[in-house]
Order: C-alpha cells, then sequence, then structure tokens
C-alpha cells in the first residue's frame, strides 16, 4: 500500500507508509476506438471491448509507461514494508507490533506481484523502480514522521490516497494490468489503521489538533506529487482523458475527486481535513 523508506530512526519511542509517485515520461497510449465511461466524476475514458488475441504490451510507447507505472507502485511497495517492519518497532504494545508486521508481509507480497508481472514481459524491476527512486525518497523525507502516530497518519493518509490515484490509472489500462493494480488495495491495512487511529484518539483527545494538521500537510503534499505527474509531465491527460477536447477539467475533476476521498476518511476518524 501507495514509496521510499521513512527514517525510523528518527522516531522517538512512542513512532510509518505509501508515497504518491512521480509519473512516467509523457506517453500517450494507442488504444482502439476509446470511449468514456459513465462512471466516476471525471469520465475516465477506458478501452473499447478488449481482444483477447490484442497485446496492448506491442506498443513498444504503451508497455514503456506501464513499466514506468508499475515500476513506481512496485518501489512504493518495497518502501512500505521498509517503514513498516522498521516502524514496528516503536510501537506502543506487542499487539501493535504484530499488526504493523502482518501489513509489512502484505507489503512485500505486493511487491512480489508486481515483480513477476514486469518479469513474465522480461523487465527487470530493479531497472523500473530506479528512475523513481530520488524523488519518492525526497517525498518521505519531506514527510518524516514524528513519532508513531505520526506514522500511523502518514500510512493511514499516504496508502489511501495512492491507492485512489492508481486505481483512476488503471481504469485505462489493459486487463491484467487493470487486474494487478486492483489487487493492490489497502483494504484491511486501511481499516487496521482507522481502527487503531480512532483507539489512540480516545485514549489521549490532545492528538486530535496534532494529526489534523499532519493529516492536512501530507495531503497537501500527495496532491503536489500527483499534480507533478499530471500536469508538468502531461501524463493524465494523454492517459486518462485522450478522447476529451476538455481533458484539463476531467483532470481537475480527478483531483478534486481525490481530495474529498481524503476528508472522508478524517471525518471518520473525527478530524477536520
Amino acid at each position: 500500500m501507495n514509496n521510499g523508506s521513512t527514517d525510523s530512526t528518527a522516531l522517538p519511542a512512542t513512532g510509518q507508509d505509501r508515497a504518491v509517485p512521480p509519473g512516467p515520461p509523457a506517453v500517450r497510449p494507442m488504444r482502439p476506438e476509446p470511449r468514456a465511461a459513465s462512471d466516476g466524476p471525471a469520465a475516465v475514458v477506458r478501452p473499447a471491448a478488449e481482444d483477447p488475441a490484442h497485446d496492448a504490451f506491442s506498443d513498444p510507447r504503451y508497455a514503456r509507461f506501464v513499466t514506468d507505472l508499475l515500476g513506481v507502485i512496485a518501489y512504493g511497495e518495497l518502501s512500505g514494508f521498509e517503514r513498516l517492519s522498521s516502524d514496528a518497532r516503536f510501537s506502543p504494545s506487542l499487539a501493535d507490533r504484530a499488526s504493523l508486521g502482518r501489513l509489512a508481509v502484505r507489503e512485500f507480497e505486493h511487491f512480489e506481484s508486481v515483480t513477476a508481472f514486469l518479469g513474465r514481459r522480461g523487465v527487470s524491476v530493479e531497472d523500473a523502480m530506479t528512475p523513481f527512486q530520488a524523488s519518492i525518497d525526497a517525498f518521505h523525507e519531506r514527510t518524516r514522521p514524528g513519532d508513531w502516530y505520526e506514522s500511523l497518519m502518514k500510512a493511514y493518509v499516504i496508502d489511501a490516497f495512492s491507492g485512489d490515484f492508481y486505481r483512476s490509472l488503471a481504469d485505462s489500462l489493459d486487463p491484467a494490468t487493470r487486474e494487478l493494480i486492483g489487487a493492490i488495495d489497502a483494504g484491511e491495512g486501511a481499516t487496521h489503521l482507522q481502527r487503531r487511529l480512532k483507539e489512540a484518539l480516545s485514549d489521549d483527545p490532545r492528538l486530535a489538533s496534532r494529526l489534523a494538521l499532519w493529516g492536512r500537510r501530507l495531503v497537501g503534499e500527495a496532491l503536489t506529487q500527483a499534480q507533478r505527474v499530471g500536469i508538468e509531465r502531461e501524463y493524465l491527460a494523454g492517459l486518462l482523458f485522450a478522447a476529451e477536447p476538455d481533458h484539463a477539467q476531467h483532470t481537475t475533476a480527478l483531483f478534486a475527486q481525490l481530495t474529498r476521498n481524503h476528508s472522508r476518511r478524517m471525518s471518520a476518524l473525527g478530524l477536520t481535513a
């Protein structure tokens, strides 16, 4: 779940994530007769009925685009595994340590799934990840948590935001890639993080203002990263809304939806986004 290791040695003994990716180079995949999807706020363009015999990866531009995207995701999952494994030692209880350990295992399983997918196409996961390592690490350096509770909040916010973002991109990809990305979902991990944060806020209401402020900072950084992908590299417009003359409007709508999703998650904790 969403990149880059957090230096958990800086966490106090009371001390977690997944990053929103830097984007692949501007690529406009060649898809047969795209049509606008009816669901979702941003009218994402989906491919027409898939021909099972058609290999989308026969287009080198599309293959490069997916390789880059999966490289970002793979590094996010690997970084998440490292962060959760390391930050677990700062947990206030053995039960919390075990829970974070289980989440870390899932992160690594996701990483291995992406590794296997790329490997079947003759791509080294290391080669796919390397171009994005520095940018993702810089994101995590800017959002280093101050303690265990901020670490939990970072995982809760960034993992969910990244998942929303990746799924929006996956809507316009080939079925196999779409299925892979759909399987990398916060799911049970997000439920656990939400429950544990609620417990912490109930036990110490003084955490509320600090974690609310931290959540706002995190989503701001996440939006900046996502906008860099979509605007500076013209990535979202080219991929998601290629058939839409007003693709800039659709891109704006996507970011607005990501922000609304974040606000709902913060409200579920009783915090103001």
